[in-house]
């Protein structure tokens, strides 16, 4: 079973990939609709993306621990976790940069650096992944109650911080994903993917449809729920359709890592896995493209903005729709073509 478990979490992941390549390149087009663009003030398609690479890397944290564990140990394991979350963090340094620059020696000022260098441009995807992974390291070996906990108490932590001024000041810096506190609730899809990983090893696969497609309602409408709270409590407009109301902390936002947005997404995570689950493990198929880009979902990251840069000086934001289509899948089949071919020699680039 945990092989055929693997092979859905590729599958899963490798649509996450290519999700990802489909929203980073044709979001910024004038000609492309808002569902496939970032907006900061709901939840769109494009804001599902993040949280489900969250999900997956909670699913992949727990079983490659808990083997960790029973093969060298609690202590190797815990090292060899914290060696890979500082390695995500540092390749995250080295791809994203940090904020400003410094244009000559007389403009440098350390204590102006030290204070500014760290706010927007460094807390991204592999960033968050590998703060996120330090921030529940303490809990992923132990009992689906207690990560649970974990899960609530960080998003309340959240809550209560971003109401104490911490929303007002991301905000203000323009954060992206969270920014420096985003971790807290990047938590909720890492522990959903943790426990669902938990819950198949326990019941086995026909026993998970309906309790996750259960779970996956309940955290959707309860991240909607807390949306309503916006304004002082309002309908709130449901997912995927532009609000009606003033931004604020209960706002479904990716840029703020809300509790409302990250709740919401962490329930539409499990409910894409759940699909995988049934069509790759039961059903025995599998999209050989979703497969190329889920065995190497870093390659394809890295690789996938070398490539944007290449091919986007030719496809302006002004673009009619059919050149935004023609230089997506350019675009994308390049990327696929040098990940097929890393596929073929065995090359995975892992930590």
């Amino acid at each position: 079973m945990a092989d055929s478990r693997l092979h859905s979490l590729d599958q899963f992941r490798g649509y996450t990939v290519a999700g990802m390549f489909l929203v980073n390149f044709i979001g910024g087009f004038a000609a492309i609709h808002p569902i496939l663009k970032h907006h900061n003030t709901y939840c769109s398609y494009a804001d599902t993306i993040m949280p489900q690479f969250f999900f997956a890397v909670g699913f992949a944290f727990r079983l490659a621990y808990m083997k960790h564990v029973e093969r060298a140990g609690q202590a190797a394991a815990r090292r060899l976790a914290i060696q890979r979350a500082i390695g995500l963090i540092l390749i995250g340094a080295v791809v994203y940069h940090l904020d400003g620059n410094v244009k000559s020696w007389a403009d440098f000022d350390a204590a102006a650096f030290l204070s500014t260098f760290w706010r927007r441009s460094l807390f991204q995807a592999l960033v968050h992944i590998g703060v996120t992974t330090l921030w529940i390291l303490p809990v992923i070996a132990a009992s689906p109650r207690i990560q649970a906990g974990w899960m609530l108490f960080s998003a309340a932590l959240h809550a209560a911080i971003s109401a104490g001024g911490w929303h007002a000041w991301l905000r203000e810096n323009r954060v992206i994903d969270g920014g420096p506190l985003g971790f807290l609730t990047w938590t909720l899809p890492a522990i959903f993917g943790s426990l669902a990983y938990d819950f198949v090893r326990r019941n086995g696969r026909d026993a998970s449809y309906r309790p996750f497609l259960r779970y996956a309602a309940m955290a959707m409408a309860a991240g909607y729920g807390l949306s309503c709270l916006s304004a002082g409590g309002v309908w709130a407009a449901p997912p995927f359709f532009a609000p009606w109301h003033e931004r604020d902390m209960w706002t479904m936002s990716q840029q703020a890592g809300s509790v409302s947005y990250l709740l919401f997404a962490s329930g539409f995570s499990l409910a894409v896995y759940t699909f995988f689950l049934w069509w790759t493990d039961e059903k025995g198929r599998q999209w050989s493209v979703f497969r190329t880009l889920g065995v190497n979902a870093l390659a394809g990251y890295v690789l996938h903005m070398l490539v944007e840069d290449a091919v986007k000086p030719f496809a302006p934001k002004d673009s009619p729709l059919w050149w935004a289509v023609a230089s997506f899948l350019l675009f994308f089949l390049i990327v696929w073509a040098m990940l097929r071919s890393l596929e073929k020699q065995g090359l995975y680039l892992k930590l």
